[in-house]
C-alpha cells in the first residue's frame, strides 16, 4: 500500500496538464447543484405545512425526489470520471460526469441512499460509529459503477470488507487536507474549484490501492 503522500502526488499527476477540464466539470456539478436548491426551496414554499399538510408533503417529497434523482447520479458520475482520468487519462471529465452518472440513474440513487441510511442509524447509536461506517462505505461510489453484478447492498458490504485495515489510513487521507480546506475559505470558496477534485482524484488512487490488493488476497 502506498502512503497517504503518494496518492495525493499521483493525483497530482493525473491532474497535471488536465486542470481545464477537470474545473470545467467541478464548476458544471456544483452548478447543477445550485439550480437544483433554486427550484427546491421556492417550490417547498408554496404550501403552508399547517394549513394544507397534503399539498406541502406532495410538493416537497417530490421536489426532494427531483433534487435526488439529478445530485447523486452527477456527484457518482463526477467521482469516477476523476477515476477514469486517473486510471487511462481520459480527461472528458464532464461528459464522463453525465455518461456514467445517468447510465444506472436507479442503481446510484439507491446505492448512495440506502448508504446515508445505514450511517444515519449507526450515528443513532454514536456519533464515533457513525463515523467509522461512514469511513467504511467511503469506496461505494466506485463499487457501484465498477460492479453492476452487485446488489446495492451487496456493493456496500464489499466496501466495508475492502475498507478493512484501510479505515484509519483513510481518515487520516482525509484530515490531511484540513489545511488546503481552510485555505479554501480564506478565497471564498473559491479555491475549492480545484481542491474538490484534487481530493476525489486521491480518493480514486485510493480505491485503485485497496482494490488491487483485496484482488491480490485473493478475495475475487
Amino acid at each position: 500500500m502506498k502512503t497517504n503522500q503518494e496518492y495525493k502526488n499521483a493525483a497530482l499527476a493525473a491532474l497535471n496538464g488536465n486542470w481545464a477540464p477537470v474545473v470545467v466539470a467541478t464548476i458544471v456539478m456544483y452548478l447543477i447543484s445550485f439550480v437544483v436548491q433554486l427550484i427546491v426551496q421556492p417550490l417547498t414554499a408554496l404550501a403552508d405545512p399547517e394549513s394544507q399538510m397534503t399539498l406541502f408533503f406532495v410538493v416537497f417529497v417530490g421536489t426532494m425526489l427531483v433534487s435526488t434523482f439529478v445530485s447523486v447520479p452527477v456527484s457518482v458520475g463526477y467521482y469516477n470520471s476523476l477515476n477514469k482520468l486517473y486510471l487511462d487519462g481520459d480527461n472528458r471529465i464532464t461528459s464522463n460526469m453525465f455518461s456514467i452518472g445517468f447510465a444506472r440513474v436507479l442503481r446510484y440513487v439507491g446505492g448512495m441512499l440506502l448508504m446515508g441510511i445505514y450511517v444515519f442509524l449507526w450515528t443513532l447509536l454514536l456519533v464515533v460509529p457513525g463515523i467509522i461506517k461512514a469511513v467504511a462505505y467511503t469506496l461505494v461510489p466506485y463499487i457501484l459503477k465498477d460492479y453492476p453484478e452487485l446488489s446495492v447492498n451487496q456493493a456496500i458490504k464489499l466496501s466495508v470488507k475492502m475498507m478493512k485495515g484501510h479505515k484509519m489510513r483513510c481518515f487520516l487521507l482525509d484530515l490531511s487536507f484540513i489545511g488546503w480546506a481552510l485555505l479554501g475559505i480564506l478565497t471564498l470558496g473559491i479555491g475549492y474549484i480545484w481542491l474538490i477534485p484534487y481530493i476525489y482524484t486521491t480518493m480514486a488512487a485510493f480505491y485503485q490501492d485497496v482494490k488491487n490488493e483485496y484482488i491480490a488476497n485473493g478475495n475475487m
